[in-house]
């Protein structure tokens, strides 16, 4: 059992989010489906990988586009590249376009805090580094005062510190494009298998009120 502890360990080391392209991604420039978002609400999150975390908001009734790409750093323009090998402030982030007759920003919240350990610093599944940290952004005083109610409830739960930031929304750029839909472009990136997927199914299971028909 040990053996095959280690193994898997490994394996998804080997195969982790900060990962460059490989010959199994389809690395196509296809930006995100055009449709219209100028009535919808917007969201933003940092949850670890951003293949991981967009899937599962995909996966969300109300919900009509998340689009992967970086927040919560000063520098300008941050690529893939730069923000993977921590040469920026930067977290991987993503951004909830939704419709708030069919999903409350609480659900996203809730939505998000599953799809979480808060308590882990730096850090998510097998991905580590400053860039991997987890953050929920407010653009209100309203949305601040629910991120934080969430929060208290999960110290009690955990009992133990809360590692995830409450921060003031400020500025979002976009992936690039091959990250955009990751993993329904492809499912059988070992990343994906191992660790996407799973950790989907694993947030959709406590979310079962809020998952698309």
């Amino acid at each position: 059992m040990k053996a095959l502890f280690l193994f898997f360990i490994i394996f998804v080391g080997i195969f982790s989010c900060a990962q460059t392209k490989s010959k199994t991604m389809d690395t196509n420039s296809i930006g995100k489906v055009q449709v219209d978002l100028k009535d919808k609400a917007v969201a933003t999150f940092a949850g670890g990988c951003f293949w991981c975390t967009e899937t599962i908001f995909e996966s969300i009734k109300g919900v009509h586009e998340v689009v992967s790409g970086y927040s919560g750093g000063t520098e300008n323009n941050p690529t893939y590249e730069k923000v993977g090998n921590g040469e920026t402030s930067h977290a991987e982030a993503f951004q909830v376009y939704y419709d708030t007759a069919e999903v409350s920003y609480q659900d996203l919240v809730r939505v998000f805090f599953a799809s979480i350990d808060p308590t882990i610093v730096n850090g998510q599944g097998p991905d580590r580094g400053a860039q991997y940290r987890t953050i929920a952004f407010y653009n209100t005083d309203a949305e601040k005062a629910i991120i934080e109610e969430k929060i208290r409830e999960l110290a009690v739960e955990y009992n133990k510190p809360i590692a995830t930031q409450v921060v003031k929304f400020d500025k979002f750029y976009q992936a690039e494009d091959y990250h955009q839909d990751f993993v329904r472009r492809n499912p059988n990136q070992p990343y994906v298998r191992a660790e996407s997927i799973p950790r989907r199914e694993r947030t959709l299971a406590k979310v079962k009120d809020l998952v698309k028909n």
